[in-house]
């Protein structure tokens, strides 16, 4: 395949507002156009009319609208295209059915059990995309060696998903009964996506079957408008992994990522090849969001990654969207000011575009004088036939600048001018998509300053300066069709084959004579492919990747033995181990020498080269920028000779993008006609000590970026999977008292804990810190949650200061620290010694030394207590808390760079405007609570209590002032301290207080000591939520937490109880180990439904994927569904538990440590409650046992636990329901809402899964 000649070439970005044609015509030139994507008065079809209109005015003949196109002037035809994507958000795919293994008909409902947004009570989730589901009876068992489990192998088969690939036989059997039955469209999980993990490959395999006929659709109309149905010219699809494939090759499980893929391979090749091939990071700004990728000579893929809540298991760029386009709206809340995640939409849109809409980052770019309405078309208003309205943006600001300043009035500070105001809205909306980029680097060993800014799509020209400048980024390259980037990328490309399949062996010399015979087999698959696509072996190139893994680790990278040549011990096709190993350095800070790695996929990608490249050749206004009005020269692009300089500030504006070059910059138009901006320093401007509402926000940014910087570097060194793998872990930033300041993430039981362990620090110790300590500390009087939730913590000094300016801290869940049982969680302990080795005041690091040796006997200390053990994981134990160390030097690092830019009393300051910001939420939110139940019952207390399954209860009374928005939680009458292990430390406590007041805010505010101030907490001493001293806590933190969040609620009536329970499962011999905690039902609130099999409140772990629990542990999942019925009843039904049971193959030590199985999570305001959970036993002999909520038992092969969780509480009486007693209940869509992607949303995500 190589370019055609005499004809015209067009490639076309098919997106959801514009489309974006090029065209490369016969002689040579170039052409762009962009047109609306939908105008049913002028055109039926967008891609279509493009080529259509560039025929017609190119070749002088008459093309008519009504008419199908002639091809004969064609030579290719490559598309991009939203459809899939739209389709998705939209839920407007096609009617599906899946078929199942029996016994797991709700996998994909429950999926990873983890909801998508820790604070949101009503948990929205969209629709699973299946209508019906039909279990097939059938099972295939692995085989493993070891297993005692009696030889029973009914015969099961299954179809949309396959719980083992390996028997991808059984799939195409139901798959051909199913086409002669005469389903045009049959979908097989193993065809799809030949991967381990059934969650996501259900996923994919339905997404697949959903997406792909509305994309055959798609085509079949486009295709209709050309004469012959384009049967002679080649059209090719852009696919999410930046490849190319025929029309026909093109599937819905390919299709999500089709648009914005475009443009990674058009700022890849444009941008990296000119740039001394420093590494690039691709700026896609857009109207609703943004999108952020990363290229440094080869292209960054992600094998799982959610779009619209689906997530899908196929090979896809990464690229990472976040809430800030040209259509984020501009709030302002409690004296910050938020840009997004809210968007405009195309409809209204922002509100200069004359259709009643908010205000948002395009208004103030115009109100700013960044944007010139007469270089825009008239196409705005309710008519599509007017200007950018200044008019409408500059009245919205002035009302925005009102309330601003009342709010600055009252607290005596500066008032601020409409300027002042929209430019504080820009540095916000920068500093938001700062901190992505900041963490897709980061997160794998790359310095971010060392990168050029490649910026493309419509609004980023605005913004590209500055987010340089705080990115200490020294250039910004803008291609000349930067505004049709994604279109132009698609000229750019190769036609893309992948083939795939899972392996399970070592990498070693006994397996590459294996692995060479898999490899060779594929690559020869894709050879051929290519060949059948009329490429010639010259054009056609394979490189081949292996998934890989250390044992026993969860961290598989997809390598390629690209500049590792093959050697007498390794693969033929490549050094893999020594790819794999650098690699891994590079991104984990260490490697595990002695570890076999394993191999989970072969991958080979084919390349078939088009043989198209990059081509090379090709009035003064007023505007404000950051310090007021400045003579601002404004060029039009396209009438700049080549090598012209251009100082900033000035704007470069075409047809379709507009370029602000800030002060300090030069810009530099290139031989090729791009510009190529220097990107000067950008000094700081004074500030003083006095609140700056615009500096508020990005401090408050600045301050989380610290504590998401930190936990980087722990997840790189740590080397436990608690840590690395699990995410198990919190970092933050804490003043010079100890408040907290940010930390990050949100894991609930973390929250405002690690304060309480700083502040302990502070005054038991305070005098004796100097520069150089480290405190370890895990007691639970010390601030501490359970004991193997380690805290480090740093004090960061200052020249000059005698005392800390500041702490640092991290805590890290440790896997074993000793204690009467492996993994220090035992269900029956009565001791805290019971559970593990403890640290009050530990320095870990004193004057700069690792105290190895005092560390490791104090982890060894509990074996001195009887039937106790050290910790078993020694290694482990000093390798984390080493990384700890570490990721604490960083924040400490961070925090002193801060200082340096600022000043010592500017960044403290700020530090206590972030916690008042907090306090003025809290307060607020009391203050009208205040107000209505004043109204409703004519009193300001509210009062509630709950009762644990032994009987102790926990009772709150609240009382509030509605005057100064305070309140006083008083748990008095709470039950005494238990025997046993659910006694929850004070910080416990603190910790679901916090969480409950930001569910009961609800909106995004700062996590830190100041949601506290107003709050005055009262728990008597001796009871179950301030034992004593030595009192067992272990199930105080998964449990307790979970009844206190349920008692503050019930006095709030926010919604009926959760599950109440995070149903903490461990099972294992002497071979291996295994923890999991088990979803439930949500409760019901005021206009929602619960979530069934989900986790709530102070838990939101993800769930081990069925194949992969199957895999290593000795163990067969039977069933896994919900559980009917189990909701409360009600005008909205609580959400159903779960039924989960494990069939165990070996003798193994099965522990539970559960609540919620005598006492029942209650409804509120007429709703009944939900039901309460069940723990069985059924032993290989046929009886059945009811195990009680806390036990250790020893199992036998052939025994199976069976597990019931409990449901959620109904909310309101029972009115409207479905035949079935369900409520009737509309399907879930996502276009209303912004949906984040890429692999630092799925860090977050899996971070706040813990």
């Amino acid at each position: 395949m190589t370019e055609t000649e005499g004809k015209f070439d067009f490639a076309i970005d098919r997106g959801g507002t514009f489309t974006d044609v090029f065209a490369r015509l016969p002689d040579g030139r170039e052409r762009v156009l962009k047109l609306l994507s939908h105008d049913p008065q002028n055109y039926k079809d967008a891609p279509t009319e493009g080529i259509r209109r560039v025929l017609e005015e190119e070749t002088g003949q008459a093309f008519p609208r009504e008419q199908p196109v002639e091809t004969s002037l064609i030579g290719w035809i490559r598309m991009g295209t939203t459809v899939a994507t739209n389709a998705l958000l939209e839920r407007q795919g096609e009617r599906i059915a899946l078929l199942v293994t029996k016994g797991f008909k709700d996998l994909l409902h429950i999926g990873t059990q983890a909801r998508p947004k820790l604070f949101d009570l009503e948990v929205a989730v969209p629709d699973v995309l299946y209508e019906e589901v039909i279990e097939v009876d059938e099972r295939v068992v692995l085989r493993q060696d070891g297993c005692q489990l009696p030889r029973k192998e009914p015969k099961r088969i299954n179809s949309s998903l396959s719980l083992y690939v390996r028997w991808s036989a059984h799939e195409k059997a139901v798959g051909s009964l199913a086409r002669r039955l005469g389903f045009t469209q049959v979908s097989l999980s193993s065809e799809v996506m030949p991967m381990v993990r059934a969650v996501p490959r259900g996923y994919t395999v339905c997404a697949d079957a959903y997406l792909t006929p509305k994309i055959r659709q798609y085509l079949k109309g486009f295709t209709s408008g050309f004469r012959g149905g384009l049967e002679v010219s080649p059209v090719l699809f852009m696919q999410s992994d930046g490849g190319l494939t025929p029309m026909e090759q093109f599937c819905g499980s390919r299709a999500v990522l089709s648009g914005p893929a475009g443009g990674v391979v058009g700022y890849a090749i444009t941008s990296y090849s000119q740039i001394e091939n420093k590494p690039v990071i691709g700026f896609d700004m857009g109207g609703t969001s943004t999108d952020v990728s990363r290229y440094a000579g080869h292209y960054e893929h992600v094998f799982e990654a959610t779009t619209a809540g689906v997530t899908l298991q196929a090979p896809q760029l990464d690229i990472n969207t976040v809430a800030a386009g040209g259509g984020s709206r501009l709030f302002f809340r409690s004296g910050m000011f938020v840009v997004g995640p809210e968007s405009a939409g195309a409809h209204p849109g922002p509100s200069c575009y004359r259709k009643g809409g908010p205000l948002t980052v395009t208004d103030a770019n115009l109100a700013l004088g960044r944007l010139l309405p007469s270089f825009f078309p008239r196409i705005f208003g309710p008519g599509e036939d007017e200007p950018l309205s200044s008019e409408e943006t500059m009245e919205h600001f002035q009302q925005l600048t009102r309330e601003i300043n009342h709010f600055l009035s009252t607290n005596q500070s500066q008032k601020m001018s409409m300027e002042e105001v929209a430019m504080g809205f820009i540095r916000v909306a920068n500093e938001a998509m700062c901190r992505p980029i900041r963490a897709l680097t980061q997160a794998k060993g790359h310095d971010t300053s060392q990168h050029v800014l490649a910026c493309f799509g419509g609004a980023g020209g605005q913004h590209a300066c500055a987010i340089a400048q705080a990115l200490g980024m020294k250039t910004v390259f803008i291609h000349k069709y930067s505004g049709v980037l994604s279109a132009y990328g698609l000229a750019l490309a190769d036609v893309v084959e992948e083939v795939q399949e899972p392996c399970s062996l070592q990498y070693n010399p006994r397996s590459f004579s294996e692995l060479d015979h898999r490899v060779e087999q594929l690559t020869q698959r894709c050879t051929e492919t290519l060949r059948d696509r009329c490429f010639s072996s010259s054009q056609i190139t394979t490189e081949v990747f292996l998934h890989l893994r250390y044992e026993k680790t969860d961290c598989a990278l997809m390598v390629t033995a690209t500049g590792y040549p093959g050697n007498s011990r390794s693969c033929k096709s490549g050094d893999f181990r020594s790819a794999f190993t650098k690699r891994y350095l590079q991104e984990f800070g260490f490697t595990i020498p002695d570890r076999p790695i394993m191999v989970d996929d072969i991958r080979v990608r084919g390349s078939g080269k088009s043989g198209i490249k990059s081509v090379t050749n090709t009035k003064m206004g007023s505007g404000i920028l950051k310090d007021g009005y400045l003579d601002t020269s404004v060029y039009l692009w396209e009438e700049l000779p080549c090598d012209h300089n251009i100082p900033g500030p000035a704007i470069i504006i075409d047809k379709n993008s507009t370029i602000l070059v800030e002060p300090s910059c030069v810009a530099h138009l290139t031989e090729g006609g791009d510009v190529c901006i220097a990107v000067g320093s950008d000094p700081h401007c004074l500030l003083g000590i006095e609140l700056n509402t615009v500096q508020l926000s990005i401090f408050s940014h600045r301050f989380m970026s610290i504590a998401e910087q930190m936990g980087r570097v722990l997840q790189r060194t740590s080397i436990s999977t608690n840590i690395k793998e699990r995410l198990d872990f919190s970092c933050a930033v804490f003043g010079p008292d100890g408040g907290l300041v940010s930390n990050a993430p949100h894991i609930p039981v973390h929250l405002g804990a690690m304060q309480e362990t700083v502040q302990y620090q502070i005054k038991s110790i305070g005098s004796t810190i100097k520069e150089g300590d480290v405190i370890l500390s895990n007691h639970p009087c010390a601030g501490g949650s359970h004991l193997p939730d380690l805290t480090v913590i740093t004090p960061v000094f200052r020249r000059g200061v005698s005392g800390p300016v500041f702490f640092v801290a991290s805590r890290g869940h440790h896997a074993d620290i000793g204690g009467i049982t492996p993994g220090s969680m035992p269900p029956h302990s009565t001791s805290l010694q019971q559970e593990g080795a403890v640290f009050t005041s530990f320095k870990l690091v004193t004057a700069g030394v690792f105290q190895e040796e005092a560390v490791t006997e104090a982890l060894m200390a509990p074996a001195q207590y009887p039937d106790c053990s050290g910790t078993r994981n020694l290694h482990d134990n000093l390798s984390d808390l080493r990384a700890q160390v570490a990721a604490n030097q960083r924040g400490s690092t961070l925090v002193g760079e801060l200082i340096d830019s600022y000043g010592l009393a500017v960044v403290q300051a700020y530090m206590g405007y972030i916690q008042t910001n907090a306090e003025l939420a809290v307060r607020d939110m009391l203050k009208e609570f205040a107000r209505c139940q004043r109204q409703q019952t004519g009193s300001l207390e509210v009062e509630a209590e709950d009762f644990m399954d032994d009987g102790t209860p926990i009772r709150l009374r609240v009382q509030i002032n509605k005057n100064e928005g305070s309140a006083v939680f008083d748990f008095t009458g709470t039950g005494t301290e238990v025997w046993g292990n659910c006694n929850a430390p004070r910080a416990i406590t603190f910790s679901a207080l916090i969480y409950c007041l930001r569910c009961m805010v609800g909106q995004d505010i700062p996590l830190n000591q100041g949601c506290l101030t107003p709050i005055k907490v009262i728990i008597p001493s001796g009871s179950i939520l301030q034992p004593s001293q030595n009192a067992a806590v272990v199930g105080g933190n998964v449990l307790t937490s979970q009844r206190v969040v349920d008692v503050i609620f019930r006095a709030f009536e926010v919604c009926a109880a959760s599950q109440g329970c995070m149903n903490n499962v461990t099972f294992g011999n002497e071979g291996s180990g295994y923890y999991e905690t088990v979803a439930g039902g949500a409760g019901a609130g005021p206009g929602w439904t619960g979530r069934s099999g989900v986790h709530s409140h102070m838990t939101n772990t993800r769930i081990t994927d069925p194949e992969i629990l199957e895999k290593r542990y000795p163990v067969v999942l039977e069933h896994f569904s919900l559980r009917p019925g189990s909701g409360g009843a009600g005008e909205y039904r609580g959400g159903d538990g779960v039924i989960r049971k494990l069939l165990f193959r070996n003798k193994v030590v099965l522990s539970v440590l559960t609540e919620r199985r005598s006492t029942r999570p209650y409804g509120l305001h007429g709703g009944g409650c939900g039901a309460s959970g069940l723990n069985q036993l059924h032993r290989a002999d046929g009886r059945v046992l009811n195990l009680g909520a806390k036990t250790t038992v020893s199992l036998e092969p052939g025994d199976m636990f069976c597990l019931y969780t409990p449901g959620g509480g109904g909310y309101g009486e029972d009115k409207q329901t479905a035949g079935d007693g369900r409520l009737l209940k509309k399907r879930r869509r996502l276009n209303d809402n912004f949906s984040e992607r890429g692999s630092v949303f799925e860090y977050r995500m899996a971070q706040e899964g813990v």
